[in-house]
């Protein structure tokens, strides 16, 4: 790996990537991989994410610079940025992603990025959004870009000539002095309205995502409803949602923000409200929780718009001699009750595959994308026939998975693809 120091500088002050200081930007030659989600279902039931995926971080650190933002709590890079306000850039990382693809006859949707906005201003001059997106593109593999800044029109070119590629703009509110005290960057809630329109007008997905809703600040009745109808009028067909979670090594911090920002009875509602506790992060209790995304829930059913939720969980209790290996305790996804779409990011994408390197790739025919179904269907014995379309049984797990994995699958589709058992002919 090796490093070096670019003249630029993220002020937080500003929200602005500035070329005058000697010490903020980290170029870095990486040879990190692609890979899927961070949990699978089992052993502990927290995985929400219906469909696979291959997660790319082109850059850690990200100058939108959201105050809740959960990556503030990862070491490494994201501690870097964190403490100096260093944006870490993984040079020329669109040729290591493209090398990945090509020694893979198996994929999933890419995305970008999980971790860091992909239109952040540094973008502007490395470009590895785009040349990440092409890298997918070209080989016809799908990829989503999930964003709070703006869509280049180059991404938006190229996303529109995959059949599976789609969009998702965050939006939290319609108050742009309000969003301004949530984040120092990101783009202004006109300009985010416009992406869902263009990507909309293009015959690309278009998915807004309220993720997170902040309690007492961007919860009330009246704005998630003219929000969410805004939306839908532009051309969003499905509305992401979770509730603000705090991660434990973040909640004095957050707490200091929330209490400058919107006051100290707010900050106070906030100490009354995070009670539980999952995975290192306090929660809104359930009942608040239920209650809000219900009425998320009946608002898009009448705005004609379906609904999913991102990471969202209850903990449950299990029955003596339930065998867990480190706790008796587990989670269930709240998607079973609110979620409206039969994906959770509303579409429906299919694996692909291919017979060969160097071929394009094609959707699996009667793949619907949804492996956390194949999993509880696999749980049904009279249902069982209806899972793993793919024919790849491992991927009916719904795992944590990594490159290495879709290499292991590959070769199992070089086997069948003989007997031409996996693939949709166009």
């Amino acid at each position: 790996m090796r490093e070096k120091i670019a003249r630029f500088f993220f002020s937080h002050s500003t929200g602005k990537v500035c070329p005058e200081d000697y010490e903020h930007l980290r170029l870095v030659r990486s040879k990190k991989e692609i890979h899927g989600w961070w949990n699978g279902i089992e052993p502990y039931g927290n995985r929400e994410c219906t469909s696979e995926r291959l997660l790319i971080n082109p850059y850690n650190g990200c100058s939108h610079d959201c105050f809740f933002c959960y990556a503030h709590a990862f070491p490494g890079y994201f501690d870097l940025f964190r403490k100096r306000g260093v944006i870490t850039v993984f040079e020329d990382f669109d040729k290591v992603v493209a090398k990945q693809l090509d020694s893979i006859r198996v994929a999933s949707c890419g995305y970008l990025s999980p971790v860091t906005d992909p239109f952040q201003p540094i973008n502007k001059r490395y470009q590895l959004t785009e040349k990440i997106v092409a890298a997918f593109v070209r080989r016809n593999i799908p990829v989503e870009v999930v964003t709070k800044g703006v869509i280049s029109d180059k991404a938006m070119r190229l996303l529109a000539e995959q059949e599976h590629s789609f969009g998702q703009v965050s939006i939290l509110t319609l108050d742009e002095d309000k969003r301004r005290r949530m984040m120092a960057g990101g783009a202004s809630t006109e300009e985010l309205i416009k992406n869902i329109e263009r990507l909309s007008n293009r015959g690309i997905f278009a998915v807004c995502r309220i993720d997170p809703v902040l309690p007492f600040i961007t919860s009330q009745e009246d704005e998630l409803k003219e929000l969410i109808k805004t939306v839908a009028d532009a051309g969003a067909s499905h509305i992401i949602s979770s509730c603000l979670d705090i991660p434990k090594t973040m909640e004095h911090e957050m707490y200091k923000h929330i209490e400058h920002e919107f006051g100290k009875e707010t900050m106070k509602k906030y100490k009354g409200l995070y009670v539980e506790e999952m995975s290192g992060r306090k929660h809104a209790r359930i009942e608040y929780r239920r209650k809000l995304f219900e009425m998320i829930k009946e608002i898009c059913d009448k705005e004609g718009v379906t609904m999913g939720l991102c990471m969202e969980f209850e903990r449950i209790r299990l029955q003596k001699g339930h065998e867990m290996l480190k706790s008796r305790l587990k989670f269930r996804g709240l998607n079973q009750e609110f979620m409206t779409s039969r994906n959770c990011e509303g579409i429906d994408i299919p694996l692909y595959v291919r017979r060969n390197v160097g071929e394009k790739f094609s959707p699996v025919e009667g793949c619907d994308g949804n492996c956390l179904r194949c999993y509880h269907l696999g749980k049904e014995r009279e249902r069982a026939k209806e899972r793993n379309k793919c024919r790849i049984e491992e991927l009916g797990k719904a795992g944590a998975w990594k490159l290495r994995d879709y290499k292991r699958w590959s070769k199992l589709v070089e086997v069948k693809g003989k007997q031409h058992m996996m693939f949709h002919e166009n």
